[in-house]
Order: C-alpha cells, then sequence, then structure tokens
C-alpha cells in the first residue's frame, strides 16, 4: 500500500532534504523512524528537495510499505522515532497512482528577511538578515517580472539537475511588516536554489544597486554567471504543496507565524 506524509521541520538540525551517506539528511531521519513501525526499510518520496537550512511548514512525502497500520501508528508512531525537529502531522493511505513530487501542482515558499542594522539573535535559523535599507516599491516592480513562464536559467545552481530551466511562477509578492520583509513565490515547480538566487536579485533591486528591470534583463540573459549571489537558506520556508481534489489532500500555504 501507498501512504502519504505531511511533514514539518526546521532544517537547521540537517544537511536538507534528500538522504545522505552521513545520515544527515531529513529524509535519513523519516525513512528510519518509519521503518521502525513499518518493521522494514521503506525509501520516502518527496515534494521537493529542500536545501540545507531550509525549513518547511507542509512537505508531502509518500512511501510504500507491506505493513497495514492505521492513520494514528504514520503519525504519533512515526513522531515517537523522530527527533524533536521533525514532526508527521497527517497521514492518509492514496494509490499508487500518487506520487509526491510528480502528482503535485503547485509548491508554495516564504522568505522571512529581517532587515536592521544588527542581526537577529533569536531568529539566528529562522530568518535571512540584510544591514542596508531596501525599498519595498521597487522589489515589488522586480518580483513581477517573474511571474508566468520563463526560461529561469539564470536562477539555476550551476549541479542543478532538472530536464528543463522552464517553470511557471504563478505569483511573486513581497510585502513589509516594520523591519521584516516577507516573499512568497508559487510555481508548478522549482529549480535547485531557484528561490535563494531570485532573492540575491531582488535584494539588489531593493537596495538601489540595480532598478527593478534587472530582474526582466537576467530572465532575457538566460545566464546565472550574470546574477547576483545565492542569499541565505535560513529564512526560506516550503509552506505547502497543492494536489488535484482527487487526493483529497490538504493543501494550500500555511502561515509561517514569525510575525
Amino acid at each position: 500500500m501507498r501512504i502519504a506524509l505531511g511533514l514539518e521541520y526546521d532544517g537547521a538540525d540537517f544537511c536538507g532534504w534528500q538522504s545522505q551517506s552521513s545520515g544527515c539528511g531529513v529524509q535519513d531521519a523519516l525513512e528510519t523512524a518509519i521503518a521502525s513501525i513499518a518493521k522494514h526499510s521503506v525509501r520516502v518520496h518527496a515534494a521537493g528537495r529542500t536545501d540545507a537550512g531550509v525549513h518547511a511548514l507542509m512537505q508531502v512525502v509518500h512511501f510504500d510499505t507491506k505493513s497495514d497500520r492505521d492513520e494514528y501508528a504514520w503519525v504519533g508512531g512515526v513522531n515517537a522515532f523522530l527527533p524533536p525537529s521533525v514532526r508527521v502531522v497527517w497521514s492518509k493511505r492514496v494509490t499508487d497512482e500518487f506520487h509526491a513530487r510528480f502528482s503535485a501542482q503547485l509548491r508554495h515558499y516564504e522568505y522571512i528577511l529581517i532587515n536592521a542594522s544588527v542581526s537577529p539573535a533569536i531568529l539566528a535559523t529562522k530568518a535571512g538578515w540584510y544591514h542596508l535599507p531596501l525599498s519595498l516599491v521597487a522589489m515589488q516592480k522586480g518580483a513581477s517580472y517573474l511571474i508566468g513562464e520563463h526560461d529561469f536559467s539564470a536562477f539555476r545552481a550551476s549541479e542543478c539537475q532538472a530536464k528543463t530551466p522552464i517553470r511557471t511562477m504563478h505569483e511573486a509578492r513581497v510585502r513589509q511588516a516594520g523591519g521584516q520583509f516577507i516573499f512568497k513565490f508559487s510555481a508548478n515547480a522549482f529549480l535547485q536554489h531557484q528561490v535563494r538566487n531570485m532573492l540575491g536579485a531582488l535584494i539588489y533591486v531593493g537596495n538601489s544597486k540595480y532598478p527593478p528591470e534587472l530582474v526582466k534583463e537576467l530572465l532575457a540573459q538566460k545566464d546565472r554567471t550574470l546574477s547576483p549571489p545565492t542569499f541565505s537558506p535560513n529564512g526560506l520556508y516550503l509552506t505547502g504543496v497543492d494536489y488535484a481534489e482527487q487526493w483529497q489532500l490538504p493543501s494550500g500555504a500555511k502561515n509561517i507565524g514569525l510575525i
């Protein structure tokens, strides 16, 4: 049988989602915990592979098992074997046609950025930080160029293994709350480091180094070497994954709740 799980995790304690030989990935911790309940080894597939330091408010995964367990076992039982920084929040049995990655229709990310002269202590691993003043209006205009179907090669990591750089951005929004900026991105899929690379460009726009049209020019040039540096992962959150109604899974983005 195939089981889908929704989970949240604090990425500061891990080297990213993907399994590593050292066992430092979120995937490693989850597979070990599930195996303790299933009584056999499992391979977990996720909707998205978050980078080291990136958090998730709602990651969706699936795995196949020969063990028949009730919903509580896949939630409370698995949680009993997980570190405190990872939690399963729901489980649902699905058919074999469901795939956490390939069945996903939208992914939602948010980034929390502290804009202050001194870096935050309490939110050191929960929010990004930039020391110079930033213009909300400039960043909003720059983000608007990201909406639609584009070749995002300018914001793609050199080691990205995606077959195509073409993605459709449904939402790219920036808002301000006091000394914090909140960036929200929703797309059918994301390239490796894409959100952090887009953040780097928007911050260059926000600090008046470049006009908002920089984003449009980078998209047209399709050259990562011409783009600003990749920004810190600390404030980045996978906030939700959307699926077709037929799967009857919780959809939509969750609120970060740090402000």
